[in-house]
């Protein structure tokens, strides 16, 4: 048989293929996105030029605002988009109505608007925060030009919206019929490699200590995870039928997968503590319980969750939690053997309460996960959504700024009455609107002024030296659509997503011919020159006004996650447990992604999470256990063990909200008092786990204590000051 030629066995070498499939998945997409960008752009605007639309350029920028790599990420932005130019339209209108006349009048009512859309924008997450935005700019981008003819501002109005509508339609009829990329793909993989990351996080902190910095690095990225995922389900309702009737199942799914995490981080931190102390004897009593549960999890580790796994691992994991009371009865009579202290026989309760519950909630996540092979389950009505949570003086501080920056650059295009004042002051608005929901204003507007710059140096060339020569649209197409691909291409890179958005929207408000091409360079020099100035005055206004990569923003932002233990305390019990996880770790991301290239500032906020998650949830789950009490004499709300619980409850409120020496003494003081009112307390029960509820709660009181008294908490610096004379 005659060999194959080289080049012919080249093709059908595995190597080849191996190689193909990694570029399609990673820069592949990537030029697929390009590739769709120009053919919504190109068929928007041959659209926008053959209605005779006013201006064209407005619908083809759309396109560039609303594209996104994956379709549910489209549909999700538009929807926001055209709410957003609905609602500034129409307050638009009504100021027009109102302050016609009086343009210093209709400029400060203006600020206002848009203020109050950039600290919304500010406020709220995802695509929601881009209708905000679409709110503040729109009213200034329609108001401002039409300031000199008032009586066509309903019909300015109006024809923005059918731009608009156009590139909207135009963007998610390519999205979802070239190439589409669905958002619920990417959703499912990310649900179901989660777990495997996690199973081999567990399996192997089981097994033995986990480095700090492995420890702390894994748990950053599970919670980008849950955000990110919450990010995901909310863009895949507008997409996928399938996973619209899932919506609560996934709500649940990630709430459950956060409350595991902090199960097994307080476990895991209960660990470290005893190894860290030394205290070889009941370590040795409480490890041979876990290698169960460690074996159980290989099987799942580094791999993804399929439903049929899912079902596999919560039938194993309700036999293991059926033959675990058992197990730890079996313990323990081996540990009272070697005459334990009581601070080591609470160590071993608190220790296996905790692993019940997280056994308990990985068991619930496994089913969960398994029902989502059903079109309609019982677990989908779950009604604790992912709360967001934002620091309000923040987002006054992005209103603050843009209504800053509307104020000074309106009231400069009054007093010198510069033709191009009005541009520099709306595209100033759209600027601060955009850059509002970004952690670095400051940075983001910068880059969009030098997009700009680069788009009016192309434009000059293209709008005068080029435009005149050319004949037909293909011709028009061919010679803009280097300037798409590049921009586009700088879009989709994180580090340059600026520069990609500056060129790609102002190169078209600037560059783009309408129906009716005017060539003015005085005109076009001006307007770009206000352009640039308008993005340099949000970026200066960014660095100098209340900038939110501060150090004054970290701080409040850590005042916030302190207070998620008041909130613990103090808050409604229904839908608790998933409001104070889902805040407290959307807090932590926020402050995060701000301290960015501040490794310290990052570290002490970490540690701050981890003692809140720790004293939060224990009291949430002390909480819980009392409002299911018994009838019975020594669960009475007279009890002594409960007025001592309430006392702690107020000191801990103290300590978290001012943390100093005197208010941690008074705090573990309170700890202490009611740990030793719950021991003193006669139960009608037997003192097992699963059987006593005061066994629960003397093990939750004691891992309060126990995290207060962390050597690796920001509060510990707090009792080395002082001289703390709590054993821990």
């Amino acid at each position: 048989m005659t060999p194959l030629p080289a080049p012919v066995r080249w093709l059908y070498s595995l190597e080849w293929r191996r190689g193909f499939f990694d570029w399609a998945r990673s820069d592949g997409v990537t030029w697929i996105y390009i590739f769709k960008v120009l053919a919504a752009a190109f068929l928007t605007l041959w659209l926008a030029m053959r209605l005779e639309l006013p201006q064209p350029r407005t619908a083809m920028i759309t396109v560039f605002i609303v594209m996104q790599p994956q379709s549910g990420h489209v549909f999700a932005k538009s929807f926001y988009r055209f709410l957003g130019t609905l609602a500034g339209s129409a307050v638009m209108v009504a100021l027009i109505a109102l302050f016609a006349q009086y343009t210093e009048l209709f400029l400060g009512a203006l600020a206002i608007w848009v203020g109050l859309c950039s600290a919304g924008a500010a406020r709220n997450r995802n695509f929601r925060a881009y209708g905000f935005v679409l709110a503040g700019y729109t009213a200034a981008m329609v108001g401002l030009p039409a300031l000199a003819h008032p009586e066509g501002a309903f019909m300015a109005a109006v024809w923005r919206v059918l731009e608009i509508s156009l590139g909207i339609l135009c963007s998610t009829f390519v999205s979802a019929a070239i190439l589409p990329q669905t958002s619920s793909a990417a959703m499912r993989n990310a649900l179901y490699q989660r777990f495997g990351v996690f199973a081999g996080f567990v399996s192997s902190g089981l097994r033995g200590p986990h480095a700090s910095a492995a420890f702390e690095s894994a748990n950053i990225g599970f919670i980008a995870q849950a955000v990110g995922l919450e990010g995901l389900r909310s863009v895949t309702v507008f997409e996928d039928p399938h996973m619209r009737r899932r919506n609560g199942r996934l709500n649940r799914l990630n709430s459950e997968f956060m409350t595991l995490t902090t199960r097994f981080n307080a476990l895991h931190q209960l660990l470290e503590r005893l190894r860290s102390r030394g205290r070889t004897q009941v370590l040795a009593a409480i490890e041979p319980g876990f290698p169960g549960l460690g074996e159980l999890l290989d099987d799942f580790a580094g791999r993804a969750l399929t439903d049929a796994d899912a079902q596999r691992l919560a039938t194993r994991l309700a036999d293991y939690k059926l033959g675990l009371p058992e197990q730890v009865r079996s313990l323990r009579a081996s540990f009272l053997q070697s005459a334990p202290s009581e601070a080591d026989l609470l160590d071993f309760h608190t220790a296996y309460e905790l692993l019940y519950r997280f056994v308990e909630e990985l068991h619930s996540y496994a089913l969960t996960h398994a029902s989502l092979a059903d079109h309609h389950h019982e677990r989908e009505q779950w009604d604790e959504p992912y709360v967001p949570k934002t620091n309000w003086l923040a987002a006054s501080a992005s209103g603050i700024r843009a209504a800053f920056v509307l104020i000074v650059l309106g009231s400069y295009w009054v007093a010198t009455a510069w033709p191009s004042g009005a541009t520099m002051t709306l595209v100033a608005a759209a600027t601060v609107g955009l850059a509002a929901a970004t952690p670095n204003p400051k940075r983001m507007a910068f880059q969009m002024a030098c997009g700009t710059l680069l788009g009016a140096l192309i434009g000059f060339v293209e709008m005068f030296f080029v435009f005149p020569y050319i004949d037909g649209f293909a011709l028009l197409c061919l010679t803009l659509a280097p300037v798409i691909v590049f921009g586009a291409f700088l879009a989709s890179r994180p580090a340059y997503a600026g520069v990609g958005l500056g060129l790609l929207i102002f190169f078209s408000i600037g560059s783009v011919p309408d129906n009716l091409t005017v060539y003015n360079p005085y005109a076009f020099i001006n307007d770009y020159i206000g352009m640039v100035i308008g993005m340099l005055v949000c970026a200066a206004a960014g660095a100098i006004i209340l900038p939110p990569n501060s150090r004054w923003l970290w701080r409040r932002l850590e005042q916030d996650l302190r207070e998620q233990v008041v909130f613990a305390i103090s808050g409604k019990l229904k839908g608790l447990g998933s409001t104070f996880e889902s805040g407290t770790r959307d807090l932590l991301h926020q402050a995060y992604g701000l301290a960015a290239r501040q490794p310290k500032v990052q570290s002490q906020l970490l540690r701050w999470m981890f003692v809140v998650l720790e004293v939060g949830h224990a009291i949430i789950e002390l909480r819980k256990e009392q409002a299911i009490l018994p009838v019975h004499p020594a669960y009475a709300e007279s009890q002594p063990w409960r007025q001592s619980i309430r006392v702690m409850g107020r000191a801990l409120m103290r300590l978290f909200i001012q943390p100093n020496a005197s208010n941690l003494e008074r705090g573990l003081v309170a700890v202490d008092h009611a740990i030793s009112r719950v021991q003193a307390t006669d139960e009608p029960f037997a003192r097992h786990f699963d059987t006593s509820a005061l066994r629960r709660v003397q093990s939750y009181l004691h891992f309060i204590r126990t995290s207060l008294l962390d050597p690796q908490s920001p509060l510990a610096e707090l009792g080395r000051a002082q001289g703390n004379s709590h054993a821990p």
